[in-house]
């Protein structure tokens, strides 16, 4: 039986309508994972939720342990994953309250831990990561968001930065360079995990602000907020409707 988990990022530390049935404290051979597991259900379906940056948001991007997060999903049974993402917007579609499912992702980030087998490896431990997100749960993600008349832009390069600091306008030049749609922190290595341990992952996208230097003035954490407070709502109703149709 098909299990999926929904990886709560920046704006949804929470699941509305989630029925939780239990709350889970897993141990794992690379430690904690940022919370416990919250099981539940919505519609009769189960789901598994994690908030990624912890219960109060209080682990930074580049201090989650993605390794254990992933880890623990896998020993649930969980073999699908959507990953909900607060990023920045760098292409001229992808404005402030837009939303993508990227399908492309190119890896900025340093010093993370990217494999379960850095320590135990072997040739046969590469994996194919030409396509990093999976294409049946992308489309899964577009359709529930056509059922609920929500615009949602399909495909895009999500550039994963290394955070916690706000990247700067070069940095950003440098990325709508290289091909990047979008800009993030957590990204990486969330999704080669998750193809080490042969889970099915994609990645629900909203924009909350411009990339440094394309929008006017700074980036301020109030514009982000805001856009968060109304984009959120979209988003659930999309993860609502895919949950009900497992």
């Amino acid at each position: 039986m098909s299990l999926l988990a929904i990886i709560g990022g920046t704006g949804l530390s929470a699941l509305e309508g989630l029925n939780i049935t239990e709350q889970r404290k897993v141990d794992t051979p690379y430690g904690q994972p940022s919370s416990d597991l919250l099981v539940g259900e919505i519609a009769g379906q189960q789901v598994v939720f994690l908030p990624r940056h912890g219960e109060q948001h209080t682990i930074p991007p580049h201090k989650i342990n993605y390794r254990a997060n992933m880890w623990a999903l896998h020993q649930q049974g969980v073999d699908h994953i959507i990953a909900v993402a607060a990023v920045g917007g760098i292409r001229a579609d992808l404005a402030p309250s837009v939303l993508a499912v990227p399908d492309q992702i190119i890896d900025y980030t340093y010093g993370r831990e990217q494999s379960f087998f850095s320590d135990d490896f072997s040739v046969d431990k590469h994996i194919d990561f030409s396509y990093p997100y999976d294409p049946t749960l992308r489309q899964k993600i577009m359709q529930a968001a056509k059922q609920q008349n929500i615009d949602i832009v399909d495909g895009g390069t999500y550039g994963a930065t290394q955070g916690p600091r706000l990247e700067t306008a070069a940095e950003i030049q440098r990325m709508a360079q290289d091909g990047c749609a979008m800009v993030g922190m957590t990204g990486m290595p969330e999704a080669c995990l998750a193809r080490e341990l042969n889970i099915a992952y994609a990645t629900c996208a909203l924009m909350v602000n411009w990339g440094a230097g394309i929008g006017d003035g700074v980036i301020t954490m109030a514009q982000i907020e805001h856009t968060l407070a109304k984009g959120m709502d979209d988003v659930k109703a999309i993860l609502k409707a895919i949950i009900q149709q497992q």
